[in-house]
């Protein structure tokens, strides 16, 4: 978060820092309330953060997090935006295979937000990626709107495993069943919803705090997968921009579909951050998930030549999934 410098009202006059619910006052707040810095670096206080150099290649991403677009205030708290805010930017340095560094986060909203409330949730999603809030910036509008850049790093070979290197014949797998978040969205959005129900609460929860999946991604890097992406906004959605980029078809034989989740929501639900990975050597990625003590990688296809073919159980895929419209 960068020092505060004076900002122009619409009339031209430069606004102060007075009273307690000043910009100024909040980034001081918000930075006492942060952990600090190692020594020889610069987080929260400065024009910039100052890190220290990490070994291989840099990894820097983005996503946005708007009210009414990416959550619903209504079924969630302004904790839970905070930590999906940050899980889905760190989520994609997991796709690379990579691990991060720390995050930039800058908030636009109405100045009655709970930023102490919003950040609870960005603090505790920190903690648990192991991903250090190093800076942002505080702004008024109309909307809420998070964004989150995070920095990471791929330390030596191989290096960041990216969307187009799948072949015809690789093997398709997922880090995990689908569909969860979606489910949760679902059930939260239900007026039968009961709370205390076990697989329910589960379900919710894969919405309200999606995890990242860090180890799965650095753990099939090194297994040699050949390409990755995070499944943000739906399986059939996400695996058609690896077979796009990779110049590929892919046939799928079976879907994990999360318990309480539909097949549908398992498809195209979004949001899980479950990785999919395409890999010439099955037996050499699931050893590695088993060394490290994951979960088995779950199989679920293969890519192939015809770069025309999207199969589910030898029927064209259906079109589902996320994406924002433009015009």
């Amino acid at each position: 978060m960068r020092s505060p410098k004076s900002r122009a009202t619409p009339r031209g006059r430069p606004e102060t820092a007075g009273g307690n619910g000043g910009e100024f006052v909040a980034i001081d707040r918000l930075r006492d309330r942060l952990p600090g810095p190692p020594v020889g670096e610069v987080w929260i206080g400065d024009d910039a953060a100052v890190l220290g150099a990490r070994p291989g290649k840099l990894l820097v991403t983005t996503d946005l997090s708007v009210v009414g677009v990416h959550a619903d205030l209504a079924l969630i708290g302004l904790d839970d935006l905070g930590w999906r805010a940050l899980a889905a930017s760190v989520s994609d340095v997991a796709a690379m295979g990579g691990r991060p560094d720390g995050a930039v986060v800058a908030v636009a909203g109405p100045p009655d937000t709970d930023l102490d409330l919003l950040y609870d949730g960005i603090s505790a999603s920190s903690d648990a990626h192991g991903c250090p809030v190093v800076g942002g910036d505080l702004s008024n509008s109309s909307e809420l709107v998070v964004a989150v850049t995070v920095t990471g790093h791929v330390d030596g070979e191989p290096g960041p495993v990216l969307r187009s290197g799948a072949r015809a014949g690789d093997v398709l797998f997922v880090t995990g069943p689908l569909g969860a978040a979606a489910a949760g969205l679902r059930l939260l959005r239900s007026t039968e919803r009961r709370p205390g129900s076990g697989e329910g609460d589960a379900l919710e929860l894969a919405h309200r705090r999606p995890r990242a999946r860090l180890a799965e991604g650095e753990t099939a890097r090194l297994a040699g997968a050949r390409a990755m992406i995070d499944i943000s906004d739906g399986l059939l959605a996400d695996l058609g921009h690896v077979a796009d980029a990779s110049g590929v078809g892919y046939r799928l034989d079976e879907v994990p579909v999360a318990a309480g989740a539909t097949l549908e929501e398992a498809l195209g639900g979004g949001e899980d951050y479950e990785l999919v990975m395409a890999t010439a050597d099955p037996t050499l990625l699931a050893a590695a998930f088993a060394e490290a003590g994951l979960r088995p990688p779950i199989l679920i296809g293969a890519c192939t030549a015809d770069t025309a073919q999207r199969t589910l159980a030898g029927e064209p895929a259906p079109s589902l999934g996320w994406q924002h419209s433009w015009g």
